[in-house]
């Protein structure tokens, strides 16, 4: 691998305002030890709650330090990372950076074996070990983990090639193989209805509460995201529309195209006025974190007998089936769900699959 398309692998994985530190790179020169880098590193976007999503830190290199020893094809797989992790140090590759690549090749080294010498891993072994993590591995791994990960070894063994250590570069020829996501769990009818049950008891009963009620029927009626529910104001309910409906909006301009206006049932309508005067919100609809919000919605599930199975993107998926099965045209779902057209392709196929078995298209709009 030359010195130009190793700096574009580099690239994804460095953030755009830590490019100017790492501008100007030393080529490799195998017999002085010298190291190949590149300019910027991008992470994937990180989702909400990613436990790997850190702060950048930009690290400095001293002008001081000696020499960075460079593998060779008998070092083993844990010390050439450490040598690798040292490498990315010196070019001021950035702390959430480092961590990314360190825990890719943690997870290698626990398939491959932490002793394993270079020479002893083929392009084989690695395709190996992307089919054990996507299918094999036991825990979700996805889109943007897969790509990721890719992207590291790619780096990776790229970087020992460059320097030398390998003779030929083996994760060159490795494919990307798009990650797919397992069906969402959804709940049945009979499952929503008591879940429902057990909040309009809370919103009627001794503890006057209308909150569980008011927040999980907005959830159904609309399949809005968590982090959209948080976002909304208390103005963005429009009672007075036939129908009522509730405006879903971003602060952030690349995310224009999911904004949008969603339709609500008559029971929201209803509830608002008790949720209002209980809890008297102001500017914002839901003034609670997103964790106070979870540990709501866990509460209710426990109460209707449902234990830990219900979790805000279970009732989005819940929301998008009722709709597919009321008959709601496919387009108008997609606006619905805020999804573009190349996400929707995806989302369709699996609403197809979901919608097998539970009953014909034509159940209302609206869950009772």
């Amino acid at each position: 691998m030359n010195k130009r398309s190793l700096e574009a692998q580099l690239s994804l994985f460095d953030t755009p305002s830590k490019a100017a530190s790492a501008a100007s790179l030393p080529t490799v020169a195998p017999a002085s030890g010298a190291a190949v880098g590149g300019d910027e590193e991008p992470l994937p976007a990180a989702r909400e709650g990613d436990p790997d999503a850190v702060v950048s830190t930009a690290t400095s290199p001293s002008p001081y330090l000696a020499p960075l020893p460079i593998p060779t094809a008998a070092s083993s797989l844990q010390g050439a990372a450490s040598a690798f992790d040292e490498h990315l140090g010196r070019l001021a590759k950035t702390v959430n950076t480092r961590r990314a690549f360190a825990s890719d090749l943690r997870l290698l080294a626990e398939f491959l074996g932490p002793d394993k010498a270079l020479a002893a891993i083929s392009t084989d072994d690695l395709n190996r070990f992307l089919t054990w993590m996507l299918a094999y591995r036991g825990e979700p791994c996805s889109p943007k983990t897969y790509a990721r990960r890719l992207t590291t070894l790619k780096v990776f063994f790229g970087w020992l090639h460059a320097a030398g250590a390998l003779p030929r570069d083996i994760a060159l020829t490795l494919v990307h193989r798009r990650a797919q996501a397992p069906l969402a769990r959804v709940l049945t009818d009979r499952e929503a209805a008591t879940l429902l049950a057990v909040a309009d008891g809370l919103a009627s009963g001794e503890a006057r509460d209308p909150r569980p009620a008011f927040m999980l029927r907005l959830l159904l009626d609309t399949g809005l995201k968590k982090g959209e529910l948080v976002r909304l104001r208390t103005d963005d309910l429009n009672l007075d529309a036939d129908p009522p409906s509730i405006l879903v909006r971003y602060d952030q301009p690349r995310f224009a195209r999911k904004e949008r206006r969603v339709p609500v049932g008559p029971k929201v309508s209803g509830l608002f006025p008790a949720y209002l005067l209980r809890y008297r919100t102001a500017e914002r609809l839901f003034p609670w974190t997103d964790r106070n919000l979870e540990y709501v919605l866990a509460d209710l599930a426990r109460a209707a007998g449902l234990g830990d199975e219900v979790s805000f993107e279970t009732l989005r998926w819940t929301a998008a089936l009722r709709a597919w099965r009321s008959g709601l045209a496919p387009d108008d779902l997609r606006e619905l769900l805020g999804l573009s057209p190349i996400t929707w392709v995806e989302t369709e196929k699996k609403l197809r699959l979901l919608a097998d078995g539970l009953g014909a298209a034509g159940v209302g709009r609206w869950f009772g």
